[in-house]
Order: C-alpha cells, then structure tokens, then sequence
C-alpha cells in the first residue's frame, strides 16, 4: 500500500495520463468513480508495472488482479481537473 498526503504523490500517474494521451477517458472514469469526498477505481497490475495506465474493472480482468486506487480530496472536481485536465485544456492539445 502506497499513502500519499498531497497532490505531488499523483505527479507520476498526471504525466502518464498525459503522455499516453489519454486524458479525456481517464476523465470519464474519474468522474464515475468520484463518490462524495472519494474516487475510488482501478487499474491493470500489469500495464501499471510497464509504466502504463490502464482503468480495470474491480474483478475478473486480470488474473493477477487490479490494483485499487483510493483517493481522497475535500473537492473531487477539482483533483480530476488537474489529473486530467480540463474539457477546455483538451480541446486545445
């Protein structure tokens, strides 16, 4: 289990989303994981390990099994905002 305790321990994960262009889908999922003061998702072990973001389902994906990622934040849009940017950042890429 890795804790962080501000924006700076998502650095890695917001260049990666950036840097394989997939910003605008980690954006939706972000979105409908977003529950309350939470985000709760999950990503593929093995895409992880090759320095990869890939969004998994909590079961049945992977036989090693996701990796579960939670997040805590007193305003969720706006942490989705700076890991993903937003609507209006994308469109100008």
């Amino acid at each position: 289990m890795i804790n962080g305790k501000d924006q700076s321990s998502l650095e890695r994960f917001r260049m990666i989303l950036q840097r394989d262009q997939i910003r605008a889908a980690a954006r939706s999922v972000l979105r409908r994981s977003a529950e309350g003061n939470r985000i709760v998702f999950f990503l593929n072990k093995q895409a992880a390990y090759a320095g990869h973001v890939s969004f998994s389902a909590p079961e049945g994906e992977s036989p090693m099994g996701p990796i579960q990622v939670i997040l805590e934040t007193e305003n969720p849009e706006q942490l989705i905002d700076w890991l993903a940017g937003k609507p209006e950042e994308r469109k100008r890429e």
